[in-house]
């Protein structure tokens, strides 16, 4: 065990620096960080490696906020399945896609039917959202779209608020990219839902 002693108190911040590193840990030890840690944004990846995300800043949670809306009160009216904010965390390690927690996800609701929701949904979901923020790594959340792809995700939405554009990812394709849309049709996954970006751009 390595002991290391914190510098006397100054003004300057005290920072840990693992940028030029990559931590990576079982899906138990994760289990646990998040136990542990429940203040803690936190990611696993596919390849097992532990992400610590930064809050979202206030333009980040008012425009992720919007979104989740939308879709929640889509679902309210239609009564389709279950709609889940960037709080839900996923567990599909049994397949090979990490612990992620999407910004906006949805779930058809016969695909819940006697599942245990109370820890991490072990269901892959039918929609997602993710919305790129200011500090977001672009190439990052590609990555992200294309494990979601993998995985099964029947529609994922990547939105680039800095870029004005949308990239959609489906099974088997090639990502669909919109230019400043002003809304999004999503009902060949969600029936009649259109999403709209006028708070978004």
């Amino acid at each position: 065990m390595t002991i290391a002693t914190a510098p006397a108190v100054t003004n300057e911040p005290l920072l840990l620096d693992v940028s030029n590193t990559t931590l990576t840990v079982t899906p138990a030890q994760f289990d646990r960080l998040c136990i542990d840690n429940p203040d803690l944004r936190l990611e696993l990846t596919p390849n097992l490696e532990l992400i610590v995300m930064a809050p979202a800043g206030g333009e980040s949670s008012e425009k992720n906020n919007d979104l989740s809306g939308q879709v929640w009160y889509w679902n309210r009216q239609t009564n389709l399945g279950r709609v889940f904010d960037s709080s839900g965390g996923y567990d599909l390690t049994a397949i090979g896609g990490g612990q992620p927690s999407p910004d906006v996800s949805w779930i058809e609701k016969s695909r819940l039917e006697g599942v245990n929701i109370v820890g991490f949904i072990p269901v892959v979901p039918d929609f997602v959202i993710e919305l790129r923020s200011a500090t977001d790594n672009l190439k990052s959340l590609q990555k992200k779209m294309k494990d979601y792809q993998q995985v099964g995700v029947r529609m994922g939405l990547l939105i680039n608020p800095k870029n004005q554009q949308v990239e959609i990812y489906r099974p088997g394709q090639e990502p669909e990219i919109l230019e400043s849309p002003e809304s999004i049709d999503c009902s060949e996954v969600m029936l009649d839902f259109i999403l709209s970006m006028d708070r978004i751009w």
